[in-house]
């Protein structure tokens, strides 16, 4: 799939938007630390006229909080099927599955891989995962991989209407 075709960017949240690390406080909430460099470059790519989708497996109340901060709009969280979650985003964005990237670390995520038009995996993703994506980041999951994928594609955004 060419770049330019991407016009949704699906992001996971443990080991992409964050380094992985589950941190439990005494009343069991989690804490998790995002890169700064990542939500600009999130402002960057919707700039860019892609829209971005997070999509976790798990629930976490500082995920809905950075969400509102960076104005996503479409967020599941505690989802079983990624697949069947991003095929409906897609449905209301009235979106190809060809024309969704996301970025993930992690062999569940394997089924996604499969059903989009390009893929992305952290520096630090699973090996297995590695072999199956277009691309691997040189930066690591919540070190600024999602903005170096959002440059990426931006940049080929651009380039696409030069031409």
């Amino acid at each position: 799939m060419a770049p330019h075709r991407v016009r949704l960017l699906v992001l996971d949240v443990d080991g992409v938007l964050t380094d992985g690390r589950l941190y439990f406080g005494p009343d069991g909430e989690a804490i998790k630390a995002f890169h700064v460099h990542d939500g600009y470059g999130i402002k960057l790519v919707r700039a860019a006229g892609i829209e971005v989708a997070v999509v976790s497996g798990r629930s976490s109340p500082a995920v809905a909080a950075r969400c509102r901060e960076l104005k996503i709009a479409h967020v599941v969280q505690g989802c079983d099927d990624k697949v069947d979650a991003v095929a409906r985003i897609a449905g209301e964005l009235k979106l190809a599955m060809q024309e969704i990237a996301c970025v993930v670390d992690d062999t569940s995520d394997l089924a996604l891989v499969a059903a989009v038009g390009l893929a992305f995996a952290v520096r630090d993703a699973h090996p297995a995962l590695k072999r199956k994506v277009k691309r691997i980041t040189r930066l690591g999951g919540g070190r600024g991989a999602v903005r170096e994928v959002c440059d990426w594609l931006v940049s080929n955004a651009r380039a696409r209407a030069k031409t």
